[in-house]
């Protein structure tokens, strides 16, 4: 069962769990089920999806219930409108906080301006030897991407060499190797944290918040940061 964040007669949002796909598509290649059909089923109704997040990526997912409600909310993506905010853990330790504006070459080979605000939550340092050094460091951060490009933070933290632990098209393998073969550590630590819009019908501002799952959390124990503040009841 899907867990499902928010509903009303308009919209529904669910916690996406990694490695669930959204739906059917070119690039992200065929699996056994699809969000879209999964809720289908599980509210006995059809859903609209809004937006997209990738397979390996958690967090909140919004769709709509009707064909109305999908135009006037992908209007509010489109206008940049609805503020996303990602929980992620990188390689290294990023600055206190940095405005990255570095333009990315989409799946049709289209230059696009892309732009994401991050700032840095927690820094660790464990004992563990990676390459020439004698420990391994990692960054909690926050971000916001401003735009919302194919694989925009993967991309955007690898330009800027702190890339997502587990991404492994963008990511840094000698690192996950490592995090493999040291801890058993296969997940992509990112995760769609909070989603913001104003409700197309009643105009009033939603707050969607999706809790990280137990995998993510035991990878923050792991490395030695704390992300109680993202478990839910806490």
């Amino acid at each position: 069962m899907l867990e499902i964040l928010y509903r009303d007669e308009h919209l529904i949002a669910i916690n996406k769990p990694s490695g669930l796909l959204v739906h059917k598509s070119f690039y992200s290649g065929e699996a056994d089920t699809y969000a879209i059909q999964e809720l289908r089923n599980q509210i006995g109704q059809k859903v609209y999806p809004v937006h997209r997040l990738d397979r390996k990526t958690s967090g909140v997912l919004l769709f709509t219930l009707d064909k109305d409600t999908l135009r006037a909310m992908s209007d509010q993506f489109a206008t940049r409108e609805v503020e996303k905010k990602y929980i992620t853990i990188l390689r290294g330790w990023t600055k206190e906080e940095e405005t990255i504006d570095y333009d990315l070459i989409n799946e049709n080979e289209v230059k696009q301006n892309a732009v994401t605000y991050y700032r840095r939550l927690q820094t660790s340092e464990i004992d563990l030897p990676f390459l020439k050094h004698q420990t391994s460091r990692y960054s909690l951060v926050e971000a916001i991407p401003e735009t919302g490009r194919f694989h925009q933070l993967r991309k955007h933290f690898k330009h800027i060499l702190h890339p997502i632990l587990g991404c492994r098209k963008h990511g840094c393998n000698k690192q996950n190797k490592l995090l493999l073969q040291t801890f058993n550590m296969t997940r992509m630590t990112l995760h769609a944290y909070q989603l913001a819009f104003t409700h197309p019908i009643t105009h009033e501002r939603i707050h969607v918040i999706a809790t990280i799952d137990e995998e993510f959390k035991k990878v923050g124990d792991t490395l030695g940061l704390d992300l109680n503040a993202y478990v839910r009841n806490h």
